[in-house]
């Protein structure tokens, strides 16, 4: 009976298995689409609908995985984020060396160039305007900001101990930002290369080899 027991079991293991495994894959494709939908047609285009179509799924199945627009919205851009962070670590696993500054500098300059960026800045305006979704949003910045002032100051081999790094550091990312922004209407690249140059030449005076 034991051995019969057993082996009812397997089978319905093995299949739990499987089935974590598509609603794995379901979650990641409708976090992935609501990205995109942010960065291509903002928050008022980006409904949930929209997303379950791009992400191939049906509306129920992606409110089974996201009761509420703000819970889709919120996980997307936070998901993205990580995957992000993964990748920018990824480039430079020992911390980017003295002369590799510039190149740690535009790697986190490109953090704001690309579709992440365009999908977060759409859900800040959002948010600005709908209570709801501001709290979140505010408090899922926090978190993001915190985590990429971290990797900055890896990257960069930058000792926070010594006066004004920090800020340095800082200001650093508040003009990456900015750039993103000037990159958001018209190609800002022939600038952003002199102006990336430039910081990591600063950095280099700042931080020290």
């Amino acid at each position: 009976m034991s051995t019969t027991a057993e082996n009812d079991r397997v089978p319905k293991d093995r299949d739990r298995a499987p089935k974590q495994d598509r609603s794995r894959a379901t979650r990641q494709r409708l976090l992935e689409a609501a990205v995109a939908c942010l960065a291509e047609q903002g928050w008022a285009g980006s409904t949930v609908s929209v997303v379950a179509e791009r992400a191939g799924v049906s509306r129920g199945a992606a409110q089974h995985h996201f009761p509420t627009r703000e819970d889709l919205f919120t996980a997307a851009v936070e998901y993205v984020a990580e995957e992000r962070s993964l990748a920018l670590r990824a480039l430079f696993p020992q911390g980017a060396a003295a002369d590799d500054r510039r190149a740690a500098v535009q790697a986190l300059v490109d953090l704001y160039t690309g579709p992440l960026f365009r999908a977060a800045l759409q859900l800040w305006v959002a948010a600005s305007n709908e209570d709801q979704l501001r709290a979140r949003v505010t408090e899922l910045e926090a978190r993001v900001g915190r985590e990429t002032h971290r990797i900055a100051v890896e990257l960069l081999g930058a000792d926070e101990s010594r006066p004004g790094v920090r800020e340095t550091v800082q200001g650093l990312l508040d003009m990456a930002r900015g750039l993103g922004l000037a990159n958001l209407l018209t190609d800002d690249t022939p600038r952003r290369e002199r102006v990336v140059g430039q910081w990591a030449v600063l950095l280099d005076a700042a931080l020290g080899g």
